[in-house]
Order: structure tokens, then sequence, then C-alpha cells
């Protein structure tokens, strides 16, 4: 939609604010909204952002990053191609927006202009990324100072089908009417869990729904009297929400590039380099997957989290899954699953830096160890197995994902050094905070704000 099309569409149907969307580097949802009388010029010109913006944490407190403090501002400017009417607030429509400098030129530390970049470099190398993300969510009340899930029934129950089943009509009903399809729903291991999976787009596409998708669900369980919660571990005795991501690389003529029928699992030589890539940078990578301090209360081992570096065929204990394909459609439906990953992350950088590390093992023609395929628990092994075998613990907590980002010469070289140094002063900030309080603290300041 250009945008004429868009500024037509809006006064049709007596839309009044249209919001300019951005995920932030806390992972933070955060935008600004232009009036439908302004938006023609709004489209052009942009809306102003101070440059601080990328230095803010999470909890709004601005970390000392050279270039992004009071001085300074870029400009907010739509992508008129995702406008989408807002089926919970039909005065409402929202754009992503692009961080532009003052001179025209992409902001070199805007999230979606990474992932662009990345998808270009796919593209220069004839791959195409199409990806899926697979979030995780807990439905819950307030009572006082407290959350209480919705419900207390088993995973995958009737019970937990049924309990919220008006909230989660109405969620399909948003995301489909803003062209979301989705593909599965059903209540998951945690109380008040669910997990509600949209079809796979792509790169840029999949990014931008995961944003959007984030914001329907809060916004229609809100209107329901819920709260939804994205932390990745909102309480302590309970399963926490992943965010897995499902991809996989495509040629221009609609050809599954990692599916090969002879091939184990039927992956390809190039699905088998891509994984190689990725487990080779998966320390630094958790610090972009899974960023908050509160991922790594999940992010432990026998939790169906994955906590070591290893692959397997359906092994959910691995970092990479491999799923079975589908009866009659095995080309289209291979693909593979990184399990470490949760949506306290900014789906840009997530997508982006996966990319980035896929294609250091494409280029270089890795092949992954025959050690780290797995197909038990790797928790299952002796310290001395897993050291034998080469499986590396992931990151134990922000602190050392922070420290593994910055060591790793290939994703700091992708992001950049606008980008990167304001997301590890970020990612250090939140560590040296939450790190110095108790779970209660944690749990406070992480169940609504992703």
């Amino acid at each position: 939609m250009n945008k004429a099309e868009v500024v037509r569409k809006a006064r049709e149907v007596g839309i009044q604010l249209v919001s300019f969307l951005y995920c932030d580097n806390g992972g933070v949802i955060r935008g600004k909204s232009a009036s439908t009388s302004s938006l023609e010029r709004r489209m052009d010109a942009g809306i102003g952002l101070t440059v601080a913006m990328q230095a803010m944490s999470d909890m709004d407190l601005l970390q000392p990053v050279p270039g992004m403090g009071p001085v300074g501002e870029i400009r907010l400017v739509p992508d008129s191609d995702t406008f989408a009417l807002l089926p919970y607030a039909p005065k409402r429509a929202v754009m992503l927006a692009d961080m532009v400098r003052l001179d025209r030129e992409p902001w070199e530390a805007c999230p979606r202009t990474f992932l662009k970049r990345m998808v270009e470099r796919m593209t220069r190398e004839g791959y195409h990324l199409k990806a899926a993300f697979e979030p995780e969510w807990t439905l819950a009340r307030k009572e006082g100072d407290y959350y209480v899930p919705c419900d207390e029934s088993l995973c995958f129950s009737g019970i937990g089908n049924t309990a919220p089943l008006e909230v989660i009509d109405d969620i399909v009903a948003a995301l489909e009417a803003q062209g979301m399809e989705v593909e599965l729903y059903h209540p998951e291991l945690g109380h008040g869990q669910q997990e509600l999976s949209i079809r796979f787009s792509d790169a840029l596409r999949a990014a931008d729904n995961q944003v959007l998708y984030r914001e329907t669900v809060r916004n229609v369980a809100w209107q329901h009297g819920f709260y939804a919660s994205f932390a990745p571990k909102p309480f302590l005795n309970q399963a926490g929400n992943g965010c897995h991501i499902h991809f996989s690389l495509w040629d221009e003529g609609g050809r599954n590039l990692f599916f090969d029928p002879q091939g184990r699992c039927n992956l390809s030589p190039l699905a088998n380099s891509f994984i190689a890539g990725v487990l080779e940078h998966l320390p630094g990578l958790v610090a972009l997957t899974c960023p908050s301090v509160n991922s790594y209360r999940r992010l432990r081992p026998s939790m169906w989290s994955s906590a070591f570096v290893c692959y397997g065929p359906d092994n959910r204990e691995a970092a990479i899954r491999i799923p079975s394909p589908f009866w009659g459609n095995e080309m289209a439906s291979v693909n593979l699953e990184l399990k470490p990953s949760d949506s306290s992350n900014n789906p840009y950088l997530a997508l982006g830096g996966l990319i980035a590390a896929g294609l250091d093992g494409v280029r270089r023609n890795l092949t992954p160890l025959e050690s780290l395929f797995i197909d038990i628990d790797p928790s299952a092994l002796s310290p001395q197995e897993l050291e034998k075998r080469g499986i590396r613990r992931l990151p134990a907590n922000l602190g050392e994902a922070a420290q593994a980002l910055e060591k790793d010469v290939v994703l700091m070289e992708a992001l950049g050094p606008t980008l990167s140094s304001s997301y590890l002063a970020i990612r250090r900030a939140d560590w040296n905070l939450f790190s110095g309080q108790d779970a209660s603290f944690e749990l406070k300041h992480h169940f609504y704000k992703y």
C-alpha cells in the first residue's frame, strides 16, 4: 500500500490516530502517533525522536552511550506496507517505523534497518529466509499487588482450551484481521500459559508480525480484564514462556534449500552449514534472543528450553531442534527451530543475529560436529561426557551472555559499532540492576513489560 492509499484508507474508515511503532534495544515496543489530518505530511517527514531512546534501558534509565544523550534527533519514518487497522481499537491504525537520520540516511542504531541489512546479505548470496516466531504467554489477573494465572489447567487439556475461550477467539480474529494467519492454538504446561502460532513469512515481515502480535495479544486480553505476560519466567514455580524461531532458506523459484530427501533428517548440506554457524555463535547470539535477566531463569537444564550448544531431531532440549516434516509436504515443511529465544527480545535483532550467525557457517562451509548431534536430553549426560562431546553450556546469566556477544567478532561486525555499543550498554545496565535485587523485584518489573 502506498502513501496515498494509506491516507485514503485511514480517512475512509474514520481513523483518528496512526501509531508509528518501533522496538527498542531493551525489547520494549514504543512509538508515537500522528493524527489523520497530519498523516500525509508525517509519512514524508517522519516524527521526531530523541537519539537518547536507543540508550534507554527497559527501566527507562538513560545509559551513558556516546552520541545518545540530550542533544540530537532522528525521525520515525513509517513503512506504508505495514499499515494495519486495529480491530481492538476502531479509531486507531498502526505502521512499523524505521529510524532515519536527519540527512535521510538509515540510523545505524535502528534494529529494523539492521535486519534489512542482513536480509540484503542473504539476497546477494541467493537466499531468502522464511521465518515464524512461536510465542508462549501467560494470561493472568491482578489481585492486589499480585498477578494470578487465569486458570490452573493441565497442558493441552480441554479445560485449558475452554477457560479463556472468549479472549482467545477475539485474539485470533484480531490477528487474522491484520493479515496474520493463525496456524495452531493450545494451552501450554504452565498455569494460564497459552501458545498461539501464526504462519511463517519472509524475514522482515516475520519480525514485524511479532511486534504486532505482542501488541494485539496484550490489548485484546486487557479488554477482557486480563494481563497477557510475555515475560520469559513470569512465575518462579511455573513453566517459562519461550518464543522459538522457526526458519528455512529458499531460492527465488520457491524451493526449500534446507530440504534434501537423501540427507539425514531430510537436511541439505546448506542446512547443516547454517546449523554449524548458529551453534558456533550461539553463546553470543543468546544475548540477542534471550536478552533479559528474567530469560535465564528459563534457560536452564531440563526445562525444555535448551541450555546446551547441541542439535537433534525433535529434541526439545537441544538448542536447535530439527522438526519432523509433515506427511505429503516434506519439501515445504522442513525447517529448523531455535529454542533459546523468548519474547523479551527485539525480533529484528534476534532474527538478524540468527541470519548473521548462520550465513557465517554457510560462507565457511562449516559442518556441525557429529558429537553435537544428540537424541537424548543433554542434561542426562555427565559433565565429563558433555566435555568429551564438546557440548557447551549456554551462558547462565545475562552478564555472561553480554560478554560472549562482545567477544563474537561476526555478530559485533554485523550489528556495527553504534548499534552494538548501545545494545550492550543497556543489557549490562539491566544485569547490574537486577543482579543486585531479589526475585520478587525481578518478577515485578518483567511481568508486564514485553
